[in-house]
């Protein structure tokens, strides 16, 4: 299968392809011939293991070349790809790994304990491979019992192209995303079509010459996939470990950044750092900020164009399963408050009313279903969900939009209940499952209310049993044992019994409303 890489590789070896420069000074860079190279390395290291088309591989990580190493080196050998977020927990891990059949996991040092921990649990994980070994700063590998040295074995492999056969159409990537079930799903893709990208990137003017920054972490699907458009650009990836907002000024300003992909948190930590603070650093080298992952506010939208140059701030409608789907061009964003723009070309979106129809007419909400060659192929061992997303040649995640007289989308709801906090997803029934373990809990209900800096945080109404004194404070700190971090109910509030339809399901709904109806509108 040709690799965008790979040619970048033969036109432009000494280009740099990754840029890691830490607050301690320590750089790393990587050419696009030397990423091309390591990415060989890898792919036939992991043939070696007996790794290779079809198999499910773990990468798990905070941003690093290594990360972009493996983004690359999979497709090589036809192993699907399963990025997992590296802040959850062993038990929401272990099932991810078990649910994928994940047959390798490739790991940064400092969570190769986490994986070394619930390897027995997994006896289709035949390798944990770990890499970096820098958790601490620059470093040695970090030895894990039962963890092979990811660094040893990319030293001893071949950097030639991997002689493997891979069809063109084979599933590349396996993405983890909450849906219509209480546990997370693997939503399968396959390889982005050039053609189809073609006009969302002339759309936004995306340009070889590009400079990218990660302003999120690659295992989410927007960064990742948008890092993934720079490196078949040919652009300059600059990857920052971890977010801070002062740091990702100061890449800005040193590598002339001229494009990214952001949702709200990052860039709210941005522009509400102190004046003389951002004074610091040059910032009109930005061209395109991609927004999306999660709604950003009018206010945020203005505060960042306080900030940032008028004509850098579009914003793109899309998911994990479908794609990019609408795009708002810097020169509506004041004029179309609450829009997410119109349908990128190639893209067709219908609106179904609750009648099972589609709307025809404006400003008449409808659910969202997109048909276009970004689609998402199934969701894996979850075939009742795949077909309920589904109608005809069209697929929906829940959400649900109207159409401006002018065919701007505004989404207005969520079929769903899903919380969408800081750009991740949490799906209720998970924070509801940890909430129930306690023995003070009959039952809980969790949805998102607004927040300002998250876009949304999790907000629990909990149901106590008779007899037990429940503390907020200790209930939520009793979930940590669950959940990751993001999906930590922020409030909770108690009442006697919940609301319920006629057939027992509880209406979130009128649990959301109060904390939402001054908010709706554009």
């Amino acid at each position: 299968m040709a690799s965008p890489l790979s040619a970048h590789a033969a036109a432009t070896p000494d280009r740099p392809a990754v840029i890691e420069d830490r607050p301690d000074g320590t750089v790393t860079t990587l050419t696009f011939g030397e990423l091309d190279r390591q990415a060989n390395r890898l792919a036939n290291a992991l043939l070696d293991l007996g790794v290779g088309p079809g198999d499910a591989v773990v990468w798990c990580g905070p941003n690093s070349p290594d990360v972009v190493r493996a983004m690359h080196a999979l497709p090589r050998i036809g192993a699907v790809a399963v990025p997992l977020n590296y802040r959850l927990t062993a038990e929401e891990a272990t099932y991810i790994l078990d649910d994928a059949d994940a047959g390798a996991a490739y790991v940064d040092a400092e969570l190769a304990p986490l994986f070394a921990g619930i390897r027995p649990a997994l006896p289709r994980l035949r390798h944990l491979i770990a890499f970096g070994g820098r958790a601490e700063g620059p470093g040695a590998y970090l030895p894990v019992n039962g963890a092979l040295d990811g660094d040893a074995l990319l030293a001893g492999a071949r950097d030639t192209e991997p002689a493997v056969a891979v069809a063109a159409d084979a599933p590349t990537a396996m993405l983890y995303t909450s849906g219509t079930t209480g546990r997370p799903k693997g939503a399968v893709r396959r390889p982005a079509d050039p053609e189809a990208l073609r006009p969302l990137l002339e759309a936004v003017g995306h340009r070889p010459d590009d400079v990218y920054i990660t302003t999120g972490p690659l295992y989410h699907s927007g960064p990742g996939g948008y890092l993934g458009i720079a490196h078949r650009l040919g652009n300059t990836a600059v990857v920052q470990r971890r977010f801070d907002p002062e740091d990702w000024l100061r890449l800005v300003d040193r590598y002339r950044v001229t494009a990214t992909f952001s949702a709200p948190t990052p860039i709210r930590m941005v522009v509400n750092l102190p004046a003389a603070v951002k004074a610091r650093y040059d910032r009109s080298s930005m061209k395109r900020m991609i927004a999306n992952a999660a709604p950003w506010s009018y206010a945020l939208k203005l505060a960042y164009l306080a900030d940032f140059p008028e004509d850098s701030l579009w914003e793109v409608y899309g998911s994990t399963e479908l794609g990019v789907n609408t795009v708002l061009a810097p020169a509506d964003q004041r004029r179309k408050p609450g829009s997410c723009g119109r349908a990128v070309p190639g893209v067709e979106i219908a609106l179904v009313g609750e009648d099972g129809r589609e709307v025809t007419h404006p400003y008449v909400p409808g659910e969202v279903y997109v048909r276009s060659a970004g689609t998402f192929v199934a969701y894996h061992k979850a075939e009742s969900a795949t077909r309920a997303s589904r109608r005809g040649d069209f697929a929906s995640v829940g959400d649900v939009a109207y159409r401006d007289d002018e065919g701007y989308y505004h989404i207005c709801d969520r079929k769903s209940d899903m919380i969408i906090s800081g750009g991740m997803n949490v799906y209720p029934a998970e924070v509801e499952a940890a909430l129930e373990r306690h023995p003070g809990v009959v039952e809980a209900a969790a949805f998102g209310i607004p927040s300002e800096e998250w876009g949304e945080s999790v907000h629990a109404v909990v149901v106590p049993r008779p007899g037990h004194a429940l503390d907020a404070a200790a209930l939520m700190a009793a979930t940590r044992t669950h959940l990751a971090g993001y999906k930590l109910p922020r409030s909770v509030s108690f009442a006697d019994e919940l609301p319920r339809t006629g057939s027992g399901k509880v209406l979130r709904r009128v649990l959301r409303e109060p904390y939402w109806k001054d908010r709706r509108g554009p």
